[in-house]
């Protein structure tokens, strides 16, 4: 299973979280975003790091152009999309960076959101199915409905985010058969600044599952 643990902003850190386990770090890249890197960032990040783990780039509402230009400056192997990509546009940029994994996040209310996201099966890599937020496109702490997921199926592989934690990843990953799980605000201090701590326990109970 891939463990995914996004808005990573130093260097120290992701190098640690890599050699913790992880199989991908996630790079905010809305400038909106408390967890927000630049470019720069990302690079310095990106160097501490082995080549094998996957580099996601999470963008929201931006243009296929400036998407592909931090994706090469980056060396990205990943692109999410957290904003209000439509099917048609997560089609374009899969061809235009055919190379990198697509991933649509979908922020899912009740069921009709869900229906919504097996429209994106066919245009994009992987989906991750977040906690719905009115404001906030991520790292809320929220928990989705896990029992609304117990029946979802996509065709596709798929990351489980939204409120994840060392506390009830177990609980979590009994009840469901998630592709990868995405962890965020679950294993900080503060918005950017990740508790090794925790993503050491994160793992340690990963294991007990395995």
């Amino acid at each position: 299973m891939r463990v995914k643990i996004c808005g990573i902003t130093k260097p120290q850190q992701g190098q640690a979280i890599a050699s913790l386990g992880a199989t991908a770090l996630g790079f905010i890249c809305v400038p909106t975003s408390p967890r927000y890197v630049t470019t720069e960032k990302i690079q310095a990040v990106i160097r501490e790091i082995p080549k094998e783990i996957d580099k996601i780039g999470v963008f929201a509402n931006l243009s296929q152009a400036a998407i592909s230009d931090i994706v090469s400056a980056c060396q990205l192997t990943g692109v999410q999309l957290h904003g209000d990509e439509s099917p048609a546009f997560c089609e374009q940029l899969r061809h235009q960076l055919p190379n990198v994994e697509i991933i649509k996040a979908l922020r899912i209310r009740n069921l009709d959101h869900l229906k919504t996201a097996t429209i994106y099966t066919q245009y994009v890599d992987t989906l991750l199915l977040d906690a719905y937020h009115p404001q906030q496109l991520g790292g809320t702490g929220q928990t989705l409905d896990w029992q609304m997921l117990e029946e979802f199926r996509p065709g596709c592989p798929w990351f489980l985010a939204g409120g994840l934690t060392p506390d009830n990843i177990i609980d979590a990953l009994t009840q469901l058969k998630p592709s990868g799980i995405d962890l965020s605000s679950g294993v900080e201090h503060a918005p950017g600044d990740k508790d090794l701590e925790k993503v050491a326990l994160l793992f340690t109970k990963l294991e007990s599952i395995c």
